[in-house]
This record gives C-alpha cells, sequence and structure tokens, in this order.
C-alpha cells in the first residue's frame, strides 16, 4: 500500500502545522531543587503537579529532542484509564484490594486529564467516548466474554462495561463478520500532540525550565550530565519510557517495544454513514496480535499495532519512519475489519516505541537514598498511567504519605531482561507465534489457541 508520509514523527504533527521549533538548550551548569530526565507525559505531568504542589520549587526539564518527541506524540490516543497489566501479579506483593485500589486510580485518570485540560485551556480535541473490543471469530468470542466477566470478579462497577450482541456491535461500527464485542464506558479520545504540547506550554508557564536539545550521558546522586552542561539537583526523575534502554545501565531495565500506525485520507460522508461509528469509539479487537483505532476529529480512521515489534538491541526508529511491510499489514487489519476502506488512500504511516518491563507491568517509584525516581514501562497505556504517575512521583519527591503512594506499583521491582540474542529471540518469537495462533482460529478454532499461551510463556506476558 502507497503511502502519502513515512515516518516525520507522527500524523499528529502534520496535523497542528509540523514538526515545532525546538526551545534552546541547557545554557550551562546550573543548579535546581528537581531534574526531570524526559518532556513527554510522564515528565511534564510530574513537573506539573509538583509546581501546583509547591511553587517555589525550581524545576529543570531536559529533553534530547523536543516535548512530546516519543511515545507522548506518537501513540494511539487512547485515554483510557485502563488496566491490562497482571493484577496477579501485583496481589502477590500487595492484596487484591490494593490492586483494586490501583485500578479504580488508573481509571479516575480519565477525569482528571479532562479537569486539567479544561482548567489550563488545552485543546487536545478530547471527547468522551466508549471503547470497543470486537470479536470477529469464535475464539475472539469465547475470550471476550472470558475479559468481561474477568474484570466484574476484579470489581469493575458493572456500569463501566456491557457484553455486546454481534447485532449490537454493527449497530455502532459495521465490523465485518463481528460476532460480539465488549464495551468499556467512560473512557476520552485525544489528539496525543496536541496534549503533549499543550501541556508543555502549561508547565512552561508556570516557571518550569524547559531545555531542549540537550541530551543526557548519565545521571547519580545529585547531578546529572549533559553534553550541554551539568545539573545538580536534590530529586532527579527518570522520565524516559521507551527511550530507557538509551541510557548508560538501563538497557535491559525496560525492553523498546515498537509499535505503529496509519491514518486514512478524510472519510467522505457518504462512506461514515456505511460504517457507522457515529460515536467516535475507541476499537481494538481480540486477536492476539490486537490493534487500536480512533475516528479523529477531521474524519480520518487512524489503526495501529505492533508490525516488526522489536528492534535488536532495543534500538529505536528514526524519526518515526516505518516498514513497508508494517503499512501494508496495518493496512489488511483496517479493511479486513472495515472491507467499506479499501478504497481510501493512506496519508501517513509512522511508529514509535514503549517500554516494557520484564514482567510487562507498569511502576513507578523514588529511592530516597538516591534521590533518584522514576515511572513508566507502560505497556501501551501511558496516555492515562502517566497522569497518575505524575500525580504519584510528586508525592514522593515531596515525602508525603497518600493513598497514591501506597499503590502495589510504587517501588516495586522486576529482574532485568534478559541479553540479545535472547531478547530479541524471544520478543520475535512471541509475536510470530501470536500471529500463528491468530492464523488458526480464524481459520476455524473454536478456542483460543495453545500456541498463544506458549507465546505467553515465552516472555512472561
Amino acid at each position: 500500500m502507497d503511502v502519502k508520509t513515512n515516518g516525520n514523527i507522527s500524523f499528529w504533527y502534520a496535523d497542528i502545522g509540523g514538526i515545532p521549533q525546538k526551545r534552546p538548550p541547557l545554557p550551562g551548569d546550573r543548579e535546581a531543587d528537581v531534574c526531570i530526565i524526559g518532556a513527554g507525559y510522564t515528565g511534564l505531568w510530574t513537573a506539573y503537579y509538583l509546581k501546583k504542589a509547591d511553587p517555589t520549587l525550581n524545576i529543570v526539564v531536559l529533553e534530547r529532542e523536543f516535548a512530546g518527541f516519543g511515545g507522548s506524540g506518537r501513540n494511539g490516543g487512547w485515554l483510557s484509564g485502563g488496566f491490562s497489566w497482571s493484577r496477579e501479579k501485583y496481589a502477590k506483593t500487595s492484596s487484591r484490594g490494593a490492586v483494586v485500589d490501583m485500578q479504580n486510580a488508573m481509571a479516575g485518570t480519565v477525569d482528571e486529564v479532562e479537569r486539567v485540560t479544561r482548567a489550563e485551556g488545552i485543546d487536545a480535541d478530547l471527547i468522551r467516548v466508549d471503547k470497543l473490543v470486537a470479536a470477529t471469530n469464535a475464539a475472539q468470542l469465547a475470550r471476550v466474554r472470558e475479559e468481561y466477566q474477568f474484570a466484574l470478579d476484579w470489581q469493575m462497577p458493572p456500569e463501566r462495561l456491557q457484553l455486546l450482541s454481534a447485532q449490537e456491535a454493527a449497530k455502532r461500527i459495521n465490523i465485518a463478520d463481528v460476532k460480539g464485542a465488549v464495551l468499556y464506558r467512560n473512557m476520552a479520545r485525544v489528539q496525543p500532540a496536541k496534549l503533549v504540547r499543550g501541556l508543555a506550554k502549561v508547565v512552561e508557564s508556570l516557571g518550569v525550565a524547559i531545555y531542549e536539545g540537550t541530551s543526557v550521558t548519565s545521571f547519580e546522586k545529585g547531578r546529572v550530565s549533559t553534553d550541554r552542561g551539568t545539573v545538580r539537583a536534590k530529586s532527579i526523575i527518570r522520565a524516559t519510557e521507551g527511550f530507557s534502554a538509551g541510557l548508560p545501565g538501563y538497557e535491559r531495565t525496560w525492553l523498546a517495544l515498537n509499535s505503529a500506525q496509519i491514518v486514512t485520507e478524510p472519510v467522505p460522508e457518504a462512506l461514515w454513514k456505511e460504517i457507522g461509528w457515529a460515536g467516535h469509539e475507541l476499537l481494538g479487537d481480540a486477536a492476539h496480535a490486537y490493534c487500536y483505532a480512533q475516528r479523529t476529529r477531521e474524519g480520518r480512521i487512524t489503526m495501529g499495532g505492533r508490525g516488526v515489534p522489536y528492534r535488536y538491541g532495543s534500538k529505536t526508529d528514526v524519526n518515526g519512519q516505518t516498514q513497508q511491510a508494517t503499512i501494508d499489514a496495518l493496512h489488511g487489519i483496517l479493511t479486513r475489519l472495515l472491507p467499506q476502506t479499501k478504497s481510501l488512500k493512506i496519508d501517513h504511516a509512522w511508529c514509535g516505541v514503549l517500554g516494557v518491563p520484564r514482567d510487562w507491568c507498569t511502576t513507578a517509584g523514588f529511592d530516597r537514598s538516591t534521590g533518584i525516581g522514576w515511572a513508566g514501562g507502560y505497556v501501551g497505556l501511558g496516555v492515562s498511567s502517566s497522569n497518575l504517575a505524575g500525580r504519584t512521583l510528586t508525592d514522593l519527591v515531596l515525602n508525603r504519605e497518600t493513598a497514591l503512594t501506597g499503590l502495589p506499583w510504587v517501588n516495586r521491582t522486576v529482574r532485568k531482561w534478559e541479553p540479545e540474542p535472547f531478547r530479541w529471540l524471544g520478543v520475535h518469537s512471541m509475536y510470530q507465534l501470536y500471529r500463528m495462533a491468530d492464523e488458526r482460529e480464524f481459520a476455524g478454532l473454536p478456542k483460543t489457541s495453545k500456541l498463544a499461551a506458549l507465546a505467553d510463556g515465552i516472555t512472561g506476558h
């Protein structure tokens, strides 16, 4: 499938007039109360809440490229408040009740992000929507039903989700061969770049210094070294998410998992009548190699998925450019789910990385002995999780014991990923098995393929 633009960070920047001009770099050595490494959602939310809690704090944010260069400016725009990490893994180191508290706190991020965008005048195309996870074969339908019951078993409020029949799902979005779906309420759709750029502007207006074009070369207790000078700070926050493997000493902390998207040309009104999607729902499916899609503000369709899932050595892409095979695969998913779109052109394709811990469970923490904190490893849920991370890190830095600092993701440690080539072999084997499992299920296997369980076992997914 031909595409007009491949890379150039993401479509989201093309949508707002192009890649922004960088702010000035760090002008030399300086001191601060808090130094934050990374100007994505995590770093900016942390700076925002810290400055709101204590306006006297001297806060410096360091960014190698520009605010929102990474996943914050490239993601699928799902402000879901979701919780797809293993509840059982968190419960082993805390309690069932604590995990439910964390689940509820994550769900609350949707209201909180909406509150802040309204209060601060951030236009992020935020609208409240539902999320539809569709099943298009028997095995997927069984998983959708299991997912629904699992959520109820973990005390998700019944009014937040609903099982849909094939007819009910098709009334929302006219998906080919839909067998049913699970619907999640109280979520939101955003334009990612507009959110991160708006947040950066607000943070800067509060008096936070954001230095772009500044590469961090190392950091230790009280000191962050860059190619532009040294920042000495009592508290340091590592907010580098999928780019963490590029920092010395963090090569195996979080795996840099690749994700890619395509976006169509604007969809004609007549075609929208065929597709439906009047509710602007977030759309995913129950395949093992799952997808994520949205209907954008100006009436396009974005479709995302893993594509080529991992680059050797946790390497990252070059300015968002992705492989032709990935573009073709994503176009195939789009036209399989929505064959009405076959005549549409693809205007833009791009990719980025997200952070994956060894146990696939996100963490936030602060080491009081070193003054170094961190948050990330969101495994694809960063739009909402980063907000909770920012509030949690604020309480930790200010040494406040709150409900947030007692949640089970706080200061949770897991082992590192294996060295190469085992890391590369494991991730690629997992996704190859997922693809094989999906093929068997589409061919008529009525239940989840055992290959999917084997894939999960290889990497602890």
